[in-house]
C-alpha cells in the first residue's frame, strides 16, 4: 500500500512537472505604469509607461545629455503566445523583440539570445517608487551589464 501511494505521488510529481507554466499576462507588470527617472552628472534617463490596455503597454524612453536629446526608443509590451514580448524600437538602431523568461510581482526579464547587445532586458521593483532597469550580454566570454536606478517622476504633458 505505502509503495502503490509512493509511487502514485511520484506520478503526479512528474505530471505536474511537466506542465507549462501558466500565461504571462500584461496585468503582471502593472507595477512599470508610470513615469521614471533616472539623473547623473551625464545626463537624464527617462521612462514613461502607459497602464496596461488592450493585452499591452507602451513605453517611450529618452536620454538627454547637456539639454541635447542623446538617444529615445519606443517599447511595445504585448502579450504573445503565453509570454510577453518586448519589443524595442531604438533611434538610430533596427528593432528587437525580447521574450519574457521571468514575470513575477516585483520581477521581469526579457530574453533574445541572438541579439548583440543587449541579449537581456529587465526590470526590479525596488519599493514602490523605485525600480532597478538593467541590459545585459555576454559577448567574446565576457558579460557586461548597465543598470538604471530609477525613481517615480511626476508625468508632465508640458
Amino acid at each position: 500500500m505505502i509503495r502503490t501511494v509512493a509511487w502514485i505521488a511520484l506520478l503526479l510529481g512528474a505530471a505536474s512537472a511537466a506542465e507549462p507554466p501558466p500565461a504571462a499576462k500584461i496585468g503582471q507588470v502593472s507595477w512599470l505604469a508610470g513615469c521614471w527617472e533616472m539623473k547623473t552628472a551625464k545626463g537624464t534617463v527617462e521612462e514613461h509607461w502607459m497602464a496596461p490596455r488592450g493585452g499591452c503597454m507602451i513605453n517611450t524612453g529618452r536620454t538627454v545629455r547637456a539639454d541635447t536629446l542623446f538617444e529615445y526608443e519606443q517599447v511595445v509590451l504585448r502579450e504573445k503566445d503565453g509570454r510577453l514580448a518586448y519589443e524595442a524600437h531604438p533611434s538610430g538602431q533596427p528593432s528587437a523583440t525580447f521574450l519574457s523568461s521571468e514575470v513575477t510581482d516585483s520581477t521581469v526579464v526579457f530574453e533574445n539570445p541572438q541579439h548583440d547587445f543587449p541579449q537581456r532586458v529587465g526590470y526590479r521593483r525596488a519599493g514602490a517608487d523605485s525600480l532597478i532597469g538593467w541590459i545585459d550580454s555576454t559577448l567574446g566570454g565576457k558579460a557586461r551589464k548597465v543598470e538604471f536606478p530609477m525613481h517615480r517622476a511626476a508625468c508632465s504633458g508640458s
